[in-house]
């Protein structure tokens, strides 16, 4: 399908207002077939040192326009997104792979921070704190200042918004530089935030380099705070960059997400859940499956139903609305996928359905093994991909153990109908999110965020709009 031809498609960089070309371009790839789709600009250094100059001078601005206007045009953005849900999606399902079906959700999804953070953007509340001197304590709360945010290609759409606007509706500017794989979604959802209203400078999307991009942001004093949501050793890289500005950070960085399932489970709900959380975007989400613990007890039924589940899953061309699986977003996340699934079966796992070898450009069939064990690659590294490793164990105590075995701590999954049990294991897993008995835990009015090597900070909630805004302390004497 030609994108080009949609209202809403934009292959040009948003700043201060205008829409800007380069004689230089990035090709973006259609993951179904790697054909170009188009090209994006990448940026002079100088003009992107200039865009932090000018958003630094709109934020002066914006910080002090009636929180009821910003919330107003939050809204109108949220309108438009809904708007054009259909033609968002499409752009995403090209450019990124997804299934309509899923793109169309996330559209959905990545509006509802924009109209969640409309209704925050009231609710900055500062506070007067009692004390016994002869004095009145008072806290204001506001804007950090200009903004960034680097985003991936997993959420295009989605890790851009939950950024951008708690930012927008705490009175900051902000600067993102999308995933390189995916920039048209970014282009397409900023066209429509120039159309809701808001003033040039407030919302900027520049395409080019990700290094050269990334270290401009960290080294300009211009910039208050960075937000990043990418792979741990790029987010630690960027923080080391950082601190010599000491700006504030929000990082989501790698996950390593386990799934718990134990002989209490209604196990049809674990196994739906497990293909809710493990088979999204094919797999390819920071809080998806990656580790899935069955108790022995229920271990072989476990491994039966979710194998005729499995088998159920269509691949095909994300516009096919039979289709359930598109391509993954390049070769080298199928040939990861493989990798983690021949080590596995080389360290003595048994293949349950899928395939060992993946040998068609982007596609990677969806694969199931069990008798996998805490040595192997996939319980240490985050795969990415639609590749279901199931370990076995014992106790609640060997569980918590095992999930806990790793340096990350973003997602976990409880599966059981023990009250008691999920209370004790809630609180014995080392992670930032916890769901129980469902595989769906990404909310708006959620907290999403993780502990460990998967990042600092919270986006999303009303925790979100604390990233955006510094406390102020004023201290009132006595007035005569």
């Amino acid at each position: 399908m030609d994108i080009t031809t949609l209202s809403v498609f934009e292959n040009r960089c948003l700043v201060n207002g205008q829409w800007l070309s380069a004689d230089e371009n990035l090709q973006v790839l259609n993951p179904l077939d790697n054909s170009v789709i188009t090209t994006v600009p990448v940026l002079d250094e100088s003009i992107i040192k200039q865009a932090l100059v000018d958003a630094e001078i709109a934020q002066k601005q914006w910080k002090n326009v009636a929180v009821n206007e910003r919330s107003r045009l939050l809204r109108n953005w949220f309108d438009l997104l809904m708007q054009h849900q259909d033609e968002l999606a499409t752009i995403m399902t090209v450019e990124q792979g997804k299934p309509f079906k899923e793109a169309k959700g996330e559209i959905a999804y990545a509006a509802s921070y924009i109209e969640w953070f409309s209704e925050e953007a009231k609710r900055g509340y500062g506070d007067i704190i009692p004390s016994s001197a002869s004095s009145e304590i008072l806290v204001f709360k506001e804007a950090v200042g200009v903004c960034a945010a680097i985003t991936p290609w997993n959420f295009p759409a989605a890790m851009i918004t939950r950024k951008v606007a708690p930012a927008l509706a705490a009175g900051c500017s902000i600067l993102v530089k999308p995933a390189s794989e995916t920039p048209l979604t970014a282009l397409a959802i900023a066209k429509l935030a120039e159309k809701a209203g808001f003033p040039a400078g407030i919302f900027n999307v520049i395409t080019g380099s990700s290094a050269k991009i990334g270290k401009i942001f960290t080294e300009s004093p211009i910039i208050k705070k960075l937000s990043f949501t990418g792979s741990t050793e790029i987010g630690a890289k960027l923080m080391a960059q950082s601190a010599p500005t000491v700006k504030k950070m929000s990082l989501e960085l790698g996950g390593n997400a386990p799934v718990l399932v134990f002989k209490s489970a209604d196990l049809d709900q674990a196994v739906q859940g497990v293909m809710d959380t493990k088979f999204r975007n094919a797999g390819q989400t920071c809080v998806c499956a990656n580790r899935i613990y069955v108790q022995s007890e229920i271990y072989e039924a476990f491994v039966e139903k979710l194998k005729v589940k499995v088998e159920q899953l269509q691949m095909g061309n994300g516009l096919d609305a039979s289709t359930d699986i598109g391509p993954l977003i390049n070769r080298k996340a199928v040939l990861k996928v493989e990798e983690h699934i021949q080590d596995a079966l080389s360290k003595g796992a048994s293949l349950v359905t899928g395939k060992t070898t993946q040998n068609e450009d982007n596609w990677c069939v969806p694969t199931v093994v069990k008798d996998v064990t805490q040595e192997m690659l996939c319980a240490k590294e985050e795969t990415f991909g639609p590749f279901a490793p199931i370990f076995k164990f014992s106790s609640e105590e060997q569980a918590i153990s095992m999930s806990n075995d790793t340096e990350f701590g973003l997602a976990s999954y409880v599966f059981t109908q023990d009250i008691n049990q999920f209370i004790r294991v809630s609180r014995g897993l080392e992670y930032g999110m916890v769901g129980v008995n469902t595989g769906l835990i990404s909310n708006a009015a959620a907290p999403f965020g993780g502990v460990k090597s998967s990042g600092i900070g919270r986006e999303g909630s009303k925790y979100g709009m604390d990233e955006y805004l510094e406390m102020k302390y004023v201290c009132l004497g006595n007035v005569s």
